[in-house]
């Protein structure tokens, strides 16, 4: 049975890989995101809808469930990622500051107000999976706030799982490490730091869109529903649990 899935961020890199998996199953797929081109193109290449929608902006939001069907079966937030990337910092504490409060927006609060934008199309036995980051449980290094506000998105799942599962819905993380073919990096990335991240893995590579779209896929699937609440690993090995 077709159901309908929300992919915010879809245009790019792991969104349009989780996109291509679920159009490829014959679901009915909406992505987003703020630059219209490229959501164009993954409209064209997957057969999804693209709106375009800044998922920090509620009246943006609004806008957007004018576009989306009366139920949503699964909701994928993937926009975001590592706004210290694009900012060039003045070193003052307003700058940090708002700097700051970039990250949190772009990686916590798109999560959490599209989450609620939504909430009440959520489909009885739906999923609802973040993209997190594996800088939330190692740290980001120089890169600022970004680990924190993914930490902060596993954290505040862990309250939405238990509103969510009532109605027979799941909440969860993916986190991934390093992962190569998207834009998370700008192009800025050197071998040498690429080489680091790569060896930093037990199966000795890096990341594809793809593994990250896999696993989204399984916990939004009819055999993960008794799966709620966690946060899955999806790093080769970069970060272990037990």
């Amino acid at each position: 049975m077709s159901r309908t899935i929300l992919v915010t961020g879809g245009a790019t890199g792991i969104g349009l890989a989780v996109a291509r998996r679920f159009a490829a199953q014959g679901d009915a797929v909406t992505v987003t995101g703020r630059r219209p081109a490229p959501l164009e193109k993954a409209a064209e290449e997957t057969g999804a809808r693209a709106v375009v929608c800044d998922h920090t902006d509620p009246a943006a939001l609004d806008r957007l469930l004018a576009e989306l069907p009366a139920s949503v079966d699964v909701l994928v937030n993937n926009a975001g990622g590592n706004t210290d990337l694009d900012a060039a910092p003045d070193g003052g504490l307003a700058s940090y500051a708002a700097a700051f409060r970039a990250n949190l927006d772009a990686n916590l609060l798109t999560a959490a107000l599209t989450t609620k934008a939504v909430e009440d199309r959520l489909a009885p036995g739906g999923a609802v999976v973040h993209i997190g980051s594996i800088a939330a449980a190692r740290g980001a290094g120089s890169l600022g706030a970004y680990g924190a506000a993914k930490a902060g998105l596993g954290t505040w799942n862990l309250d939405l799982a238990d509103v969510l599962g009532p109605r027979g819905i799941t909440a969860n993380v993916v986190s991934p490490g390093y992962v190569e073919d998207t834009e998370f990096f700008r192009d800025r990335l050197s071998d040498e730091r690429r080489a680091g991240l790569v060896d930093a893995t037990a199966t000795g590579r890096a990341g594809r869109p793809d593994d990250i779209a896999a696993a989204v896929v399984f916990l939004a699937s009819e055999g993960a529903r008794h799966i709620t609440g966690q946060v899955l690993e999806v790093n080769g090995g970069a970060y272990k649990t037990r």
